[in-house]
């Protein structure tokens, strides 16, 4: 029963009207991205919070595969000081 409620799409009301929450998808595999490169600055930095956290899948709308991808990805180019691992 919870995870018949989980899928549902979360409906907002707003000003008296009842709205729909757009689905989320993965922008990886909608663009056909085979993998995700550490040296690709500008995705990367796409997917980390002004404090230098990574953005979890539930909120970027990522498949679970391109996540895991993207996270090492932004570990690796932190730990080669590409990418900040805080940004104060």
């Amino acid at each position: 029963m919870a995870n018949e409620m989980r899928r549902k799409r979360v409906v907002k009301k707003r000003e008296g009207r009842m709205m729909q929450a757009r689905k989320k998808f993965c922008r990886f595999c909608s663009g056909k991205v085979k993998s995700i490169n550490y040296k690709d600055l500008k995705t990367l930095e796409t997917f980390v919070k002004e404090r230098g956290r990574i953005v979890s899948a539930r909120i970027s709308g990522n498949c679970a595969k391109h996540q895991r991808q993207l996270a090492a990805a932004i570990k690796r180019a932190r730990f080669l000081a590409l990418v900040p691992y805080v940004r104060v």
